[in-house]
């Protein structure tokens, strides 16, 4: 009799869940559902209070509404027993990061904080720390610390402890209040198993934990700070670590009752949504590399040995696949990049024939983008409409659009942001080069990478490289899938190895974008432009974009 894994990705605007086969990792069903309150960055909908710049919370309420819909739809929807699902697998955007009370009820859910931004998830872009980044930075580099270099020589704003500092700044109430802080992947993994644990990927590439160096960074450093931070791993985030592929514990009877999975089933130790997907994509070499494409991108390196290559966001030892390090670099603006082409440069004459044809306006703007010749626009951008991820580590970077005229259309508009995210990729793949680490393979997953086959092929221009594109489209919830069947074991009807589970499971790739070498030869100038932009404003030659930021900031 066959038995089946469940994946759960919670994605920047919605979660959704596979449910898989766990002979052949067959998707049976699929279910997505929205978040209620989406990406909360204007105004908190508790008070009405406008919230600053650079800002991006949730409500913890949302997850559990996702699990309360999206795992009854795809057991309905498949029309298997229950009883033979053995295991549950959760990926998550990460730095996401949730305050809680010692029994893990968020803080948002009380009275007394429901008016507090603080109180409330901040999301992996919520680039409100960014101050905070940059002293920490400033004062790992006074003090040598070594592990600066492991993360490309720069911690995020995006990450754990900068977003934890802004709290214990700007909130000093919620930091006293809050027993735990924890990524949502940890939390909603508490909420199925009933007890605290924290999962290595997310510790080692969002919270600067090194095992092999001691742990997290020491409490000297954190004392460095501000004092009142010495203690901040001991007294906020102390709890288990558990690794990949490990059982993060059990599905409680409450659980069961609640979410209508099995009392007893395997709950895989979660993953971050990019790093979990090499698994569901098969990638077990060094050399291979996927691309999750979406409203950010994240490309995920396996390599041989730990390479500190600067500006990226940090090399993890069995930090995608145990027995590899795995890298991780990316860019913090794609599909956000072209939804606000959407919302924000089209006309209502575009709006008309869109209606008209009965297809979205971003697809319009996509399909007149497409019938340009590469170079035809005039124009070039700088992708960093949400800040600058990598090579700069910069939150506080925007973006640029260079060449308008009374001539430019939409349309141009709309494939200048296109190629500015091809160009920051190949900045990217040429500091990998730059430091001897090999892209030997890439496969895309995501949105993107399965709907707009005019955006791969640019890609591919760009690059100058094959571009292989999953057949499935939930990657990284089919690897929940796959972990979780792992976390189950062989004596529950899954693997006892992870091997075992991606041979039998994983997805496999079913076309390939080939570089056109005449298109490469015209990206290769407009890529030439870019960089020239690029370390213009991005190293210092002109900080415009910061001054322009903070006179904004003054309004």
């Amino acid at each position: 009799m066959s038995k089946y894994a469940i994946g759960i990705d919670f994605g920047t605007l919605s979660g959704r869940a596979v449910l898989a086969d766990v002979t052949n990792g067959k998707e049976l069903a699929v279910s997505t559902m929205d978040y209620p309150h989406g990406v909360i960055s204007e105004i908190l909908p508790t008070t009405g209070r406008r919230l600053p710049a650079d800002w991006a919370l949730q409500d913890p309420r949302d997850y559990l509404d996702v699990l309360g819909h999206v795992i009854p739809e795809v057991i309905s929807k498949s029309g298997v027993n229950p009883s033979d699902i053995i295991g549950v697998g959760i990926d998550f955007t990460a730095c996401t990061v949730i305050p809680v009370r010692a029994d893990g009820t968020p803080l948002s859910f009380e009275e007394k904080y429901k008016s507090n931004p603080h109180a409330y998830v901040k999301l992996w872009k919520h680039h409100a720390a960014q101050k905070y980044a940059d002293r920490l930075n400033a004062i790992a580099r006074e003090r040598g610390e070594s592990w600066l270099e492991r993360f490309g020589g720069k911690i995020s704003s995006e990450w754990m402890f900068p977003k934890i500092w802004q709290v214990y700044e700007e909130a000093p109430e919620v930091y006293r209040d809050a027993d735990y802080f924890i990524e949502a992947a940890d939390w909603v993994t508490w909420q199925l198993t009933g007890k605290q644990t924290r999962s290595y990927v997310f510790a080692a590439y969002k919270s600067i934990y090194i095992p092999e160096a001691g742990g997290y960074p020491s409490e000297e450093f954190f004392a460095s700070l501000d004092e009142g931070l010495r203690h901040v791993v001991r007294d906020k985030m102390d709890a288990p670590i558990v690794f990949t592929c490990e059982p993060a514990g059990y599905v409680t009877p409450e659980a069961a009752a609640k979410f209508g999975l099995p009392s007893g089933a395997a709950v895989a130790c979660p993953m971050p949504d990019a790093h979990t997907a090499p698994i569901g994509l098969g990638l077990d070499k060094a050399g291979d590399m996927c691309a999750i494409m979406g409203t950010s991108s994240c490309y995920m390196l396996i390599g041989e040995k730990g390479t500190e290559v600067p500006g990226i966001c940090g090399t993890v030892r069995d930090g995608l696949i145990p027995g590899f390090f795995g890298y991780e670099a990316g860019l913090c603006c794609v599909g956000d990049h072209f939804a606000w082409a959407k919302e924000n440069v089209v006309s209502a004459e575009y709006l008309r024939e869109a209606e008209e044809r009965g297809i979205p306006v971003l697809k319009l703007l996509i399909e007149k983008a497409s019938k340009l010749a590469p170079g035809e626009s005039g124009l070039v951008a700088l992708d960093w409409f949400n800040g600058n991820r990598n090579i700069l580590v910069d939150a506080s970077l925007s973006g640029v659009i260079l060449g308008l005229t009374l001539a430019s259309r939409p349309e141009h508009i709309m494939r200048a942001l296109i190629e500015a995210t091809a160009f920051g990729t190949r900045v990217i793949f040429e500091n990998f080069a730059e430091h001897g680490v090999n892209i030997d393979r890439i496969v895309a997953a995501g949105g993107i990478a399965r709907k707009d086959p005019f955006t791969m092929q640019l890609y591919a221009d760009v690059l100058r490289a094959d571009i292989e594109v999953s057949e499935s489209t939930q990657a990284p919830a089919l690897s929940g899938a796959i972990q979780a069947a792992v976390a189950a074991g062989s004596r529950a009807g899954g693997y006892d190895t992870l091997g075992e589970a991606m041979a039998a499971m994983a997805s496999r790739s079913d076309r390939v974008y080939h570089p056109n070498p005449d298109a490469c030869a015209v990206y290769d100038k407009l890529y030439a432009e870019y960089k020239a932009l690029h370390d213009y404003f991005g190293r210092g030659g002109n900080d415009v974009m910061k001054r322009l930021r903070k006179l904004a900031g003054q309004q």
